[in-house]
Formats: structure tokens, C-alpha cells, sequence
């Protein structure tokens, strides 16, 4: 269990991260090789990546290099994870270079101690063989997370657009109360089901990021010394993939399957922006906006003004049609 400490300075600096974290998602989408627990989730993704990791002759990068870096297990180095891959991954690797050496030297010890670590990991220290540790994880990045982009960025919208209902609606307290079932709010502690030993974590008036993610599976992950800025990387719910092959169903043979696409993203949390429908339909940002159009003068949905961006959401009618649609003929 972690236990996470809110002061009201820490409520009020709690935010959520606006676009998944390359370096965390490197993580756990290895995580993910390594395991077959909540494999059903991501079939495609985990039997394309493999055709590509050896289309690209990286099975012994992947095998002997990163997956010992970052094993399925309590423990992995914090280093490998720094707070500036919010900006992307181009700055997250900048950072894991920038790293001290007296730093890397004791993670790396504490990780040797803690989970076992193979020979050669004590040359991190060094900033050649840490230079090419940053390549072989930008290689795996391009190969493995980079054509899934798309979908874990459509998924962590969606996300933001719910915990946003959520914070309008019942405040911080509503948000940190709704991030899932392994996350429960008892104010002013957030409790955690945690892989590692129990722990307490105390903001001190630094708020807490948190940080959805694709990959994440059942539990979430923070950083292991309480000295770096803090972070919940939590994960998203994952639903069983609709069959690959749905122009049968009902609902496509009447709109057509771009706009029963569309339909099923509005479906999807608190709504969803022009930009998630268009990413979850596979068509421009103009062409989803002229579906999104057709479906709200059939009054099947509402769309409203948040700044920069038009939110869909289901009409009555349109969560109806979206039931009538999954009810198995007669």
C-alpha cells in the first residue's frame, strides 16, 4: 500500500498529465512483453510489436539490454523515468544523460541489492555506455510505441476530458476519488495499491502529477526516492476490442462505419473533442467535425464550446441506439 499525503497547497498544485510519458510507457509496454497478465488487452499491439521487433532484428536488444533495465518487478531505477519526459522524449533522454554519476551509481546499487541486475550495468555510470542505452531505448521507442501513438494519445484524452467532468463537477476531492479501483480517496490521504512494501508518501506543498497511461496494468507506480518531484502513474481501464470485423452489426449497416465509429468514441467517458473522434475513426479533424455534424442534427449528439476545443457527448437518443445496436438479434 502507498499512502499519499495531501496538504491543501498539495490539492491545489495536483494536475494531470496532458499527453502520455514516453519514458514511462517504455516501461511498461516492456512490462507488458514480460507478462502475459492482461495480455487480452493488448493482443494487436503485443503481436505486431513482436513481428516488428525481429523485422528489425531487435530481440536481443530488447531481451538482453532493456527488458533486464526495466523488469517486471518492485524496483527499476528512478533515473530511467525523470520528470522532464512530460516534455517528451527527446528531453526525457536528455535528462537520463544529464543525470550525475554519484546518482546513477546509487540507484543503480540499490537495484543490484533489491531485484539482481546483469553484469555490465555498473558502465551506466559512464556517459558512453549511457549514450548508447539512449539509443537502443529510441530505437524501441520508434519501433514498438510510435505506431501506437495515436492510441494511447486518443485514450489519455479521453481520460483528461473525464477526471475534467469530474474536477467542474465535485471538485479536486471528486477527482482524486474516481482514478480507478486500485486508487481510493480518503482525504487527505490517497491510498494505493502498490506492488512494493508499504509506504507513505508526504507532497510537502508539491502537489502530485499524475500521469494515465496505456500500458500501465492494474498497478500504479510512483518513484522510489521521496526526493523527486511526485508522480502517480496510473493506469487506464481497458474494455475487451470490439470484433475486427463489424459491418454485419446493425448499427454500421445503418450510419456507415466512420459515423458508428464516432458514436461509440462520443460513448467513451465524459465525451470526447473533434480531435479524439477523429483519431479514433481514422479520418481528418474537418471530416470527423462534418460526422459529428450529421449525428447532432439526427439528434444523436450534443456538442459544446471548451475554449479551443468542441466536446461530443450522447444524447439520449444516441446512448439508446448505441444499446439497441449491442443487443444480439431477436
Amino acid at each position: 500500500m502507498l499512502r499519499i499525503h495531501f496538504s491543501d497547497a498539495d490539492l491545489a498544485r495536483t494536475r494531470i498529465a496532458a499527453a502520455p510519458d514516453p519514458l514511462w510507457e517504455v516501461a511498461s509496454s516492456l512490462h507488458r512483453l514480460q507478462s502475459r497478465t492482461g495480455r487480452w488487452a493488448y493482443a494487436g499491439w503485443y503481436r505486431t510489436t513482436r513481428q516488428r521487433v525481429a523485422e528489425h532484428r531487435l530481440e536481443r536488444l530488447v531481451r538482453e539490454v532493456l527488458v533486464p533495465l526495466f523488469p517486471r518487478a518492485a524496483y527499476f531505477p528512478d533515473f530511467l523515468t525523470p520528470s522532464q519526459s512530460e516534455q517528451g522524449l527527446a528531453a526525457g533522454l536528455e535528462a537520463i544523460a544529464a543525470t550525475p554519476t554519484p546518482r546513477v551509481a546509487r540507484e543503480l546499487r540499490l537495484f543490484e541489492r533489491r531485484v539482481g541486475a546483469p553484469s555490465w550495468i555498473g558502465r551506466l555510470t559512464g556517459g558512453g555506455e549511457r549514450a548508447e542505452l539512449l539509443g537502443a531505448i529510441r530505437t524501441y521507442h520508434a519501433v514498438a510505441l510510435a505506431p501506437a501513438d495515436d492510441l494511447m494519445r486518443a485514450r489519455v484524452d479521453a481520460e483528461r476530458a473525464a477526471r475534467a467532468r469530474n474536477l467542474l463537477d465535485g471538485g479536486v476531492h471528486a477527482l482524486l476519488d474516481n482514478l480507478g479501483p486500485s486508487i481510493r480517496w480518503r482525504p487527505p490521504v490517497l491510498h494505493v495499491d502498490y506492488p512494493a512494501e508499504e509506504r507513505d508518501m508526504r507532497l510537502d506543498g508539491r502537489g502530485l502529477r499524475l500521469v494515465p497511461s496505456y500500458f500501465c496494468w492494474s498497478s500504479p507506480v510512483s518513484m522510489y526516492d521521496p526526493e523527486l518531484p511526485p508522480v502517480l502513474f496510473y493506469p487506464l481501464l481497458h474494455e475487451p476490442a470490439p470484433l475486427a470485423d463489424d459491418s454485419g452489426e446493425p448499427l454500421t449497416a445503418l450510419l456507415g462505419r466512420t459515423r458508428a465509429t464516432v458514436l461509440r468514441a462520443a460513448a467513451s467517458g465524459a465525451g470526447a473533442t473533434t480531435g479524439e473522434l477523429a483519431r479514433a475513426a481514422g479520418v481528418s479533424d474537418s471530416s470527423a467535425s462534418r460526422h459529428a455534424s450529421v449525428l447532432r442534427e439526427a439528434g444523436l449528439l450534443s456538442s459544446s464550446r471548451f475554449a479551443t476545443s468542441v466536446l461530443h457527448t450522447l444524447t439520449p437518443a444516441g446512448a439508446a441506439m448505441l444499446r439497441a445496436g449491442r443487443r444480439p438479434p431477436g
